[in-house]
């Protein structure tokens, strides 16, 4: 063991298991384990209450373990985390400060400056991966370049040599001598009081901690990975892992996660098991998800603002603060849609199944900003994960080369009766609907009155109708698309598009950026797995440009004339579970859609720390208002 004294900065790695950070900081000498809490860095994705109430569990958590193994987790709150830093090295005289990985647009912009100034002052800073199976700087196709296609990554990762290494932790700790300014897990400021009692409730559904998480992790291998490929497709149960937030705080190794499922694998492979070997490669499809998340984020570090397809930003969204209210209460009057959203405000968790409906609900039916749903779901869910979330979003919202058509509408009373067949997850949900029949549950508005006035629904009383139409909203939905095109088409002419704006008609034409990294820091970061920042770099040809299809051209003149537009819109190669619809009970109505795809890259990643989101007051005022979690 050296003699160095080294600050082990704890973020989303709260574990003691497989971290490679804590790890070499135990080899090297004493160490001084620190979480700090910095509300004022969050800026617009600040936790949501259910998220702080994890963090908080967990950090009491990880403090009795390292308190086991002779060292205690030092708390520190802030309003800027680089004077912490800087007070903790003072304390201490500490040589070297240690941290594992993040990769959403936030955390990469504070951890290269925070690393910079580190250097300036003459500590070595060393960074490790504790997030991932592959950095996004080792993942690019043949020519060097960014992969924008999620089965094209995956297929690459899979290919790649990886090291079966699962750090065994430290067996004990040497704490660093000195005096640092710490507060109790209370003064953090995570909890406040009014939230405790709704908070009390996940105590009985959720265990923080990674201990517990390493319990989840194999009572799903051993008890539900099996039948996984079967129960996924059922909403409510026990038919996911249930694993997202032990990994979205680290508590879990994805490491691990990844080679226990591979070892499964293997076992059912040799013993001949189809349905074992069905489940492992969804589970493994859905580690791979999670890995193009932070690809994504890293490589395209502007997509929490911005759609990656940049003809989207010529999509004419409704931004109806009353709309977006109706369909984060679940008061829609579509019982798939409400149960969903309530079960969502009620326990911060919700199916990624019902997830998908949800906000293509909100983004197809109602036209409302993705950003608006991707926020709303940073604030409630329990899981909440930055990187996931604006993946998910972009998926739905044809932000992504092979995301959601932008033209598919999916009818929420199909996905009913595949997803809840037997209405029992609405029912759960909506005990407004409790005695409604299976055969009317999922579109109570066709059932006769009289089976209305037996099951006691009055609607448009004790439950909504429908807060707009199928058709209605497949019409709206088509007319903004044709808006969208037009208003692409018209900046175009006048000369204001962007140079970098590119038109292809694939996605193999699709310019992706050639990342470069910026230069070595002027002190030792000395480990080839170190923090690599991306410099988007442009290309020096002009970018193609293409005209508008011509059967675009052709069904926008004929769309006063006829409103059926048949395409063939085929299925997303992310998720192929879900049917591409837009029937309804009294027709069928596809959107004008085009191949052509632009998307723009931009020189750095702008900063909205300090945007305040429209609805954002009317939802502190109303969930400061409500009580345990009420409606």
């Amino acid at each position: 063991m050296g003699s160095n004294r080294t600050i082990v900065w704890f973020r989303r790695d709260l574990r003691i298991e497989d971290n490679p950070a804590l790890v070499a900081a135990a080899k090297e000498g004493s160490v001084l384990p620190v979480y700090i809490w910095c509300p004022k860095e969050e800026g617009q994705f600040y936790p949501g209450r259910v998220s702080r109430w994890w963090l908080k569990q967990s950090l009491a958590h990880l403090d009795q373990s390292l308190k086991s193994l002779g060292a205690r987790l030092v708390l520190i709150k802030t309003h800027c985390t680089i004077t912490a830093l800087l007070e903790c090295i003072k304390a201490i005289q500490a040589t070297k400060v240690v941290f594992n990985h993040l990769y959403d647009p936030v955390s990469l912009v504070r951890d290269h400056s925070i690393k910079e100034k580190l250097v300036e002052q003459g500590i070595s800073v060393q960074s490790y991966n504790g997030d991932l199976l592959y950095e996004p700087w080792e993942v690019y196709n043949d020519s060097g370049r960014a992969f924008t296609t999620f089965n094209a990554f995956w297929k690459k990762c899979l290919h790649m040599q990886m090291d079966v290494v699962s750090l065994v932790p430290p067996w004990q700790l040497v704490p660093a001598e000195g005096k640092v300014v710490q507060c109790s897990l209370e003064e953090l400021g995570l909890e406040n009081e009014s939230e405790k009692p709704s908070n009390a409730l996940l105590g009985r559904a959720w265990s923080p901690g990674w201990r517990n998480a390493d319990k989840a992790l194999t009572e799903f291998m051993e008890q539900h990975l099996l039948h996984y490929s079967e129960k996924r497709l059922k909403v409510g149960g026990d038919s996911t892992s249930l694993l997202s937030p032990y990994l979205h705080f680290g508590e879990l190794s994805v490491r691990k996660v990844f080679q226990v499922t591979r070892m499964k694998q293997i076992l059912w492979t040799n013993e001949g098991n189809r349905v074992g070997e069905e489940s492992v490669n969804l589970f493994l499809r859905a580690i791979g998800l999670r890995e193009y998340s932070r690809y994504m984020c890293f490589n395209f570090p502007f997509t929490h603002e911005r759609a990656l397809l940049g003809h989207l930003k010529f999509f004419p969204w409704n931004p109806d603060p009353d709309n977006f209210k109706t369909w984060r209460q679940g008061r829609t009057g579509y019982p798939l849609v409400d149960a969903g959203m309530r079960e969502l405000w009620a326990t911060g968790w919700i199916h990624n199944r019902i997830r998908i409906i949800v906000s293509s609900f909100a983004v197809k039916m109602l036209l409302l900003p993705w950003k608006w749903g991707m926020k709303y779901f940073w604030d409630a869910l329990l899981d909440a994960d930055l990187e996931s979330d604006i993946l998910g979003w972009q998926y739905i919202s044809g932000g992504l080369p092979d995301g959601h058509e932008l033209e598919r509408l999916d009818n929420p009373e199909i996905l009913g009766a595949k997803f809840d067949p037997e209405g029992e997850y609405v029912r759960q949900w909506l005990p407004e609907l409790a005695r409604m029949p299976t055969e009317w549950i999922h579109h109570p508005w066709d059932a006769p009155l009289t089976v209305l006035r037996a099951a006691g629904v009055e609607l448009g009383q004790n439950y909504p109708k429908p807060i707009i139409d199928i058709d209605l909203a497949g019409e709206k939905l088509t007319e903004a698309i044709f808006k969208m095109w037009e208003s692409q088409a018209a900046e175009k002419a006048v000369g204001n598009e962007p140079r970098n704006e590119v038109v292809v008609d694939s996605v193999e034409n699709l310019y992706t950026p050639k990342v470069v990294f910026l230069g070595k820091a002027p002190c030792a970061t000395i480990s080839a797995n170190d923090q690599k920042v991306p410099a988007l770099q442009d290309s020096n040809n002009e970018p193609p440009t293409r005209k508008r299809p011509k059967h675009i051209l052709e069904e926008r003149q004929n769309k006063d004339n006829s409103q059926n537009h048949n395409k063939d819109t085929g299925m997303s190669s992310i998720d192929q579970d879900i049917c591409s619809t837009a029937d309804s009970s009294s027709c069928k109505k596809q959107c004008a859609s085009t191949s052509s795809y632009s998307f723009s890259v931009p020189q750095q990643c702008s900063s909205s720390s300090n945007l305040k989101w429209p609805w954002q007051d009317q939802i502190d005022v109303e969930q400061s208002s409500s009580k345990d979690g009420a409606m």
